[in-house]
């Protein structure tokens, strides 16, 4: 193998190994013109192998960029990955070009669901292998020792916009020193390793059947120098034969690889794809027109865009933008104006504001919110709008077919506007579990703006709107992945959700509702049977009650889904009604208050009401428990007042008088959290029980209030007001009545609820006005004991009221 030019002495089995880095236009060229001199048998490009038997696909003539898009999945995961290829790609040159020459064109990495690939973005996140932390090292050195910010900056530099002299020999020479430096002979990891040791043995391969012409290995420049040393320490072996074995999927996991269109947008580093470069539409212009072309229409793009956009922009502005840049690509010593040339001129000519955080160019992070909208359209300008199209012969998965076949019943393909549905009817409930699996998985142009929000809202229709959306095709052949039918893709993306969520928290109840949606089944029989298996394990009463929640309100109230008295979702009912009662007993600690733990105690109190055979948990025990915890000091104050609220919905209530009095006197502020949980679980007791009952609890509440000081009132009042927050207006209402009837007042109960400020900011603004007060009474500034006898009148009702004692008053 010749380390040098493109052009090496051809002796039997030679290889050339050439380094890129991914959508490098100067990379791309380097590929086209080595081919093209070389003339070799092989070009082997870094590429999923289990696509060769169909390359042929790649040559249909589509728009690009498109990507190969890989799946696997078996039952513990679905793994995907995308690789993209647009018309400044070195591979998709490769492939282009080695075709021309009459050159076998192979891909030799491994397949994109092999745990060597798919695990690769965790690994690099991580750098632990000595070969990452050597590149992390080098390449900041490397900028360090140039003065530049980025990578990306850093690359621009050293190879897309170099003299208009340098030829390709000299590009080959500076890349091969590039990645001898930042790779060297580290260690990779053990991934990294098995990938190089499967590509050299392609490389084995191809120089056995090669003869007398060379071979062309086309890879990232990382693994250039591990696969140059593996070759040639085993070339020796090399033996004519078959080509290496392509791992197929374990027994019982799907896996493939189809093309997909891709877009700028997917593409660009700022967006979060960070194996290859930024600014796609940017690097279009400099493999279209070269690097001096390539400055002038980014300045154009940005300016087109920002003016569309009306953001101020004149002459002027763009005078001193162009000079600037002009300015800074010779003070960095650039023959042309650079990508970052361009962009720093713009941002220093246009943005007079401080900027809260870098520049994106600087740091290759993704936009935030908050980022300068100048940043961000100029951003989106270096992108581009490229979208990539595939050739009508290009084939498909099954399931596009399936959801084509499915989409006839709604009408013509791109026909847009409502979709109404009746859901008691066969037909259109049949439409409506095939527009929710296209919503299940992100199929976009599908949106429902009405319809049942959980089983037991009474609504029997949906309204959907249907539009044409860019990208749909896409996402259908990524959908693919996940099953060949609709029905068996939504509910794999399910199961999928569900065995993605932590155990302590449990699947989120959307997930229960959303597999009824997409309709009942074998699928979703599989679905109910694992999360009914994973209640069990759920450490956290929010998630579990809300599961509980969903489930419940299907099995007692479904008219349409076909799941009402369902065995397996009762099953599903059961399970976590009496884990609710298992956790909540075990709870201890915690500030202010947990609805998503209240609401789990309502709804084993619903359970227990309306559908008890499925419990192991009997009205008694439960009542027992809830005692338990009502009286333990270690719960919160919020779950000690559910319990109480729960014994109370059971038929056994206690006397709440010793509770709140001990409350009010140990810390006001739990008070208002004892009562939340009371009112969440027992409000219509509270609020429908006897008069002797009702009455009862609130005249304690308010005699307990009333005799506070006027700061711990202050101190209690959120929490109080969160308390009655729970009950309707017409109910709030009819205690707002008792209280004034208590104080012997006459007045309107609905004004005192319909205050035209915060009553919180009322009552502290009060505080500070006898605050006030009372230092003008201290130095003898106050009014008369006349002017304070003078009748106020009253906001509302316009008549004159005296104003009460504040202690009186609440």
């Amino acid at each position: 193998m010749t380390a040098g030019g493109p052009t090496p002495t051809t002796s039997p089995a030679s290889a050339v190994f050439l380094g890129v880095r991914h959508h490098s236009p100067a990379c791309a060229r380097l590929v086209a013109h080595t081919i093209r001199t070389l003339r070799p048998a092989f070009v082997l490009v870094e590429g999923p192998a289990d696509m060769n038997d169909r390359l042929d696909e790649l040559s249909l003539g589509h728009t690009l960029p498109v990507a190969v898009f890989s799946h696997y999945r078996d039952d513990e995961r679905v793994a995907t990955s995308w690789t993209p290829l647009c018309d400044y790609s070195p591979e998709w040159i490769a492939l282009r070009e080695g075709r021309a020459a009459g050159a076998e064109v192979r891909f030799v990495d491994l397949p994109a669901w092999h745990p060597a690939v798919a695990d690769h973005t965790d690994r690099y996140a991580n750098r632990y292998a000595d070969a990452e932390a050597r590149y992390a090292e080098a390449t900041r050195r490397l900028c360090e020792h140039f003065a530049v910010d980025s990578v990306d900056a850093l690359w621009d530099g050293l190879f897309e916009v170099t003299e208009p002299g340098a030829g390709p020999e000299e590009l080959r020479a500076r890349l091969d020193t590039y990645f001898d430096l930042v790779r060297g002979d580290a260690q990779a990891d053990a991934a990294d390793r098995e990938r190089e040791e499967y590509m050299a043995s392609w490389v084995r391969a191809a120089l056995a059947r090669a003869g007398d012409r060379p071979v062309l290995v086309v890879t990232g420049g990382f693994h250039q120098p591990a696969l140059r040393a593996l070759s040639a320490r085993r070339a020796d072996a090399a033996a004519p034969g078959d080509w290496p074995a392509v791992p197929e999927p374990p027994g019982g996991a799907l896996g493939g690889s189809f093309l997909v269109p891709y877009s700028f947008r997917q593409l660009d580093a700022f967006a979060g794809y960070q194996s290859g470069m930024p600014s796609p539409g940017y690097y279009q212009l400099l493999w279209e027109t070269g690097p001096a072309a390539a400055g002038e229409g980014l300045l154009r793009a940005v300016t087109e865009r920002l003016r569309a956009r009306r953001i101020p922009l004149s002459t002027a502005d763009l005078i001193a933008a162009r000079a600037l840049s002009q300015g800074l690509a010779r003070l960095r010593g650039h023959p042309y104006e650079a990508r970052v040339d361009v962009l720093d001129g713009l941002a220093g000519a246009l943005i007079a504001d401080d900027l809260d955080r870098p520049l994106p160019w600087t740091t290759r992070d993704t936009l935030g919110a908050g980022t300068h909208p100048v940043v961000v359209e100029m951003v989106a300008a270096s992108t581009g709008e490229a979208v990539g199209r595939l050739h009508p012969d290009t084939p498909l998965p099954p399931l596009v077919h399936d959801v084509a076949a499915h989409l006839a019943d709604l009408g013509p393909a791109d026909s847009a506007g409502s979709v109404r549905l009746d859901l008691t009817q066969e037909r259109d409930l049949s439409r409506s579990r095939v527009l929710h699996r296209l919503r299940v998985l992100g199929i976009p142009g599908f949106t429902r703006d009405s319809g049942p929000a959980d089983g037991a809202d009474p609504v029997f229709s949906e309204v959907w709107q249907r539009r044409p959306a860019a990208g749909r095709e896409a996402a259908l052949i990524e959908a693919g992945a996940y099953g060949a039918r609709l029905d068996e893709a939504a509910a794999a993306l399910l199961g999928a959700r569900v065995r993605a969520a932590a155990p302590e928290a449990g699947a989120p109840a959307g997930v229960l509702f959303d597999a009824v949606l997409c309709g009942v089944g074998p699928l979703c029989a599989d679905l109910l049977a694992a999360l009914a298996a994973e209640v069990g394990q759920v450490g956290d009463l929010g998630p579990l009650g809300a599961m509980l929640s969903a489930a419940l309100g299907l099995w007692r109230h479904d008219r349409v889904f076909g799941v009402a008295r369902d065995r397996l979702l009762g099953g599903l009912v059961g399970s976590a009604a009496d884990r609710v009662f298992w956790l909540a007993e075990g709870l201890h600690g915690g500030a202010g208050v947990d609805l998503g733990a209240l609401r789990a105690l309502a709804a084993a109190r619903d359970a227990l009401r309306h559908a008890p055979g499925l419990l192991s948990v009997t009205p008694q025990t439960a009542a027992e428990a809830a005692a338990r915890i009502s009286r333990d000091a270690h719960a919160p104050a919020g779950l000690r007042g559910a319990a109480f609220g729960l014994r109370w919905a059971l038929g056994v209530p206690d006397d709440p008088g010793p509770v709140v009095q001990a409350l009010a006197v140990a810390a006001v502020d739990t008070l208002g959290d004892w009562l939340t949980g009371l009112f969440v679980v027992a409000r219509e007791e509270v609020a429908h029980g006897t008069a002797a009952e009702e009455d009862s609890l609130i005249d304690l509440v308010d005699d307990v209030v009333s005799a506070l000081p006027e700061a711990d009132f202050l101190v209690g009042l959120p929490a109080l007001r969160h308390a009655f927050a729970f009950f309707p207006p017409r109910e709030r209402e009819r205690i707002a009545e008792r209280l004034l009837r208590r104080r012997g007042l006459r007045g309107s109960a609905r004004s005192l609820l319909r205050t035209s400020a915060d009553p919180l900011l009322l009552a502290r603004a009060r505080a500070l006005e006898e605050n006030v007060t009372r230092l003008l009474d201290r130095h003898g500034l106050g009014p008369t004991p006349v002017d304070r006898a003078l009748p106020v009148p009253h906001p509302q009702a316009g008549t004159a009221l005296p104003v009460p004692h504040p202690q009186a008053g609440r």
